[in-house]
């Protein structure tokens, strides 16, 4: 490949596996290798950059897109940051208590849960991840003088979940992940406007935007990029924008897939 190019990241199922939290060899040297050839790397994220390994910022990267596009980091300098209000923000969590409704609030300097222990087993399994991060331990969403920059919650028969996408209309657009899951993001912000964000900002082409991802919530940025790049787990509402569906993250999906177009 002759023009350099940028490269977008998603994280969950794309450079880490799911079921292990591990980032394979093949990946991270893939990146190394890629960015050694001059091509742009960044990680394209609907976590919060607090909620980030530390190995894959470790792993050699130029930027960090997260929290789906409210939060831009180009080589250590912060280009945007845009929480929820807080006084709406407020708002939403009196709706969570008021309509059945579970979760967590993803925020870039942390991760705040309820005081009380959810009645969904994922909700709680994510709260042991996060503390192993050493994050959603030292403060919960019913206590005053937090921001965040976006929300995921869980839903059941118990949960008037209609309303509170109502209630929360003015800021925020759920993403439905399946199986009663909701990741709420900000109205006017996505992984796409992100890149569009980097793109004007570094003068590229779109020709030069290469996009990775395996999810419902990658689906912008699949839909802006010319070439797309799908793990060989993944949601079928990405497959029209496929240039090249991988293998699996553990089966060195990243390797060969950047291999098979020329970025390393």
């Amino acid at each position: 490949m002759d023009k350099k190019a940028a490269l977008f990241f998603d994280i969950d199922g794309t450079l880490i596996d799911d079921r292990t939290n591990e980032l394979p060899e093949s990946a991270a040297e893939a990146v190394k290798r890629a960015r050694a050839a001059g091509h742009l790397i960044f990680i394209n994220t609907g976590r919060t950059v607090c909620s980030i390994p530390v190995g894959i910022k470790m792993m050699g990267i130029d930027g960090i897109l997260g929290g789906c596009g409210t939060y831009i980091n180009y080589r250590h300098g912060v280009l945007l940051e845009h929480p929820i209000p807080e006084d709406r923000g407020y708002r939403y969590i009196d709706a969570m208590k008021r309509l059945g409704i579970e979760g967590f609030l993803e925020g870039t300097d942390d991760v705040y849960f309820s005081e009380r222990i959810s009645r969904f087993e994922n909700v709680e399994s994510t709260r042991r991840y996060m503390a192993s991060l050493g994050l959603g331990v030292e403060r919960y969403y019913e206590r005053k003088g937090l921001r965040y920059d976006k929300l995921l919650i869980c839903t059941d028969q118990a949960s008037r979940k209609e309303e509170f996408f109502e209630a929360i209309a003015e800021d925020l657009v759920p993403i439905d992940r399946t199986r009663g899951v909701y990741e709420c993001i900000q109205k006017g912000y996505s992984k796409a406007t992100a890149i569009e964000f980097m793109r004007k900002y570094l003068n590229l082409d779109l020709e030069q935007i290469y996009v990775f991802g395996d999810s419902s919530n990658d689906l912008s940025m699949f839909e802006y990029a010319k070439h797309g790049i799908v793990m060989g787990e993944h949601d079928p509402v990405l497959e029209p924008y496929a240039e090249y569906i991988t293998d699996t993250v553990e089966q060195d999906g990243i390797w060969k897939a950047m291999e098979h177009l020329g970025l390393i």
